[in-house]
């Protein structure tokens, strides 16, 4: 099993280009099961995770070519051999429920595995369910799977979500495209991910008005024709670079980033001392004034504080001058990654959602391991900053959602590699 291997340094100066999003790429590619003509993503990223998609959708006898280094996906359903989706896969990835909408739409009926694929809540799929019932769908949950039917084709209906999830708002926007009818998500997600979602699906030919508020109306379509779409920033890959020369110091460009999609977390930074500029390319991050402030953060649905970026803050308060409280609302168990920063010299105590970080001059290199995704990307960012080698295990969960993370960060002058497991 691989693990990366950080030794701690000094300032970062450089580029980094910035992915197309994970979490919107994932969202993207099962809505070409809505359509019998092509559908070509561009600017996706390389991850693992989009690999799984794409083993997903040729199972379900859907055409996916990787074209440009994995940088184009071009996907074709006209001619699906099945509407089944196996726990086999579909237990590496919360997002393979995305495909139950788009396929009961389309075709009136779907058998998909309840899903796995993550270790920081329960974050059941009740919501998605409840969704597609409102469109008049028959659902029966056994033997680990939903199936679903919907004889004479999806209606319009009312979806009022009790809360925000982002998820359950992408399947029914993208069932509710061929339901005859109009639809009205209440209190839908208003994600970036969820507006690239409406622009491409918009492109395919469907509905849809309010994307981007808490409430979308979609009216249906008979069909859905072929488009291409370029896949928007990855706004939690942005935050995450954004934090290197916050916590190495330096100043690095993100190529490709765009306040408007990390406006809370830029707020965040600004209290703490790090300088954020707009450029014709990007955003350009600083640190140039000392040690940074303490700063209390609360994550929230969009547009506040994202909790995809909770824990890579947390790794730059460890070393902050103040104390810091940071409260995790979205997900329980999500401070995993806090007993491995204390490994390396944090200073962190946790009760319930809530993690007090008192900062620390300096925190040293240790053997930790990843619990998560964002886990394991806020020990490399603690990494960079810490006294001799850091090395951190388990980082199969990094390759999930950053791609080629030795070669951006050692461009920019980190000291930081692969070490190939057996």
């Amino acid at each position: 099993m691989d693990s990366i291997l950080v030794t701690g340094n000094g300032p970062l100066s450089g580029t980094i280009p910035i992915a197309g999003a994970k979490n919107a790429c994932l969202t993207l590619m099962p809505a070409t099961l809505l359509s019998d003509e092509p559908l070509t993503l561009t600017n996706a990223p390389r991850l693992s995770d989009i690999r799984t998609m794409t083993e997903l959708l040729s199972s379900l006898g859907a055409e996916v070519q990787s074209l440009q280094g994995g940088q184009v996906l071009t996907m074709s359903s006209h001619d699906l051999t099945s509407q089944r989706a196996d726990y086999d896969i579909v237990r590496k990835m919360r997002a393979s429920i995305l495909v139950l909408g788009p396929l009961l739409a389309r075709f009136g009926q779907a058998q998909v595995s309840l899903p796995g694929g993550c270790a920081i809540g329960a974050r059941p799929v009740d919501l998605h369910l409840k969704a597609l019932e409102a469109m008049g769908a028959e659902l029966d949950l056994r033997d680990g799977y939903v199936h679903a039917k919907a004889p004479g084709g999806l209606k319009g209906g009312v979806v009022e979500f009790p809360f925000v999830s982002v998820g359950a708002t992408e399947n029914a926007l993208m069932a509710a495209t061929l339901a005859k009818g109009t639809t009205v998500l209440k209190y839908a997600a208003r994600e970036p991910e969820i507006v690239d979602l409406a622009s491409c699906l918009r492109k395919m030919g469907a509905q849809i008005d309010g994307d981007g508020t808490d409430t979308i109306t979609i009216q249906g379509v008979d069909r859905l024709h072929g488009a291409t779409h370029p896949v928007v920033t990855d706004r939690i890959e942005l935050g995450t670079y954004m934090l290197a020369p916050a916590i190495c110091g330096g100043e690095v460009e993100c190529l490709g980033g765009r306040i408007d999609l990390v406006g809370a977390f830029c707020e965040k930074l600004d209290a703490a001392g790090i300088s954020v500029e707009e450029t014709p390319t990007g955003l350009k991050v600083a640190r140039k004034n000392g040690r940074i402030r303490a700063v209390d953060v609360t994550t929230e649905p969009y547009p506040g504080f994202p909790t995809d970026l909770q824990a890579q803050f947390m790794a730059l308060m460890c070393t902050a001058d103040g104390t810091s409280v940071l409260e995790e609302t979205i997900f329980e168990n999500r401070f995993m990654h806090a007993p491995e920063l204390i490994r390396m010299g944090a200073n962190i105590d946790v009760h319930g959602g809530h993690a007090t970080v008192t900062g620390v001059e300096r925190l040293k290199g240790a053997p930790v391991m990843a619990t998560d995704l964002r886990a394991s990307v806020s020990l490399i960012l603690a990494g960079l900053a810490a006294e001799g080698e850091t090395i951190v295990n388990r980082v199969y969960h990094l390759d999930r959602g950053y791609e080629r993370v030795e070669e951006k960060l050692r461009n920019v002058g980190a000291r930081i590699e692969r070490v190939t497991g057996q």
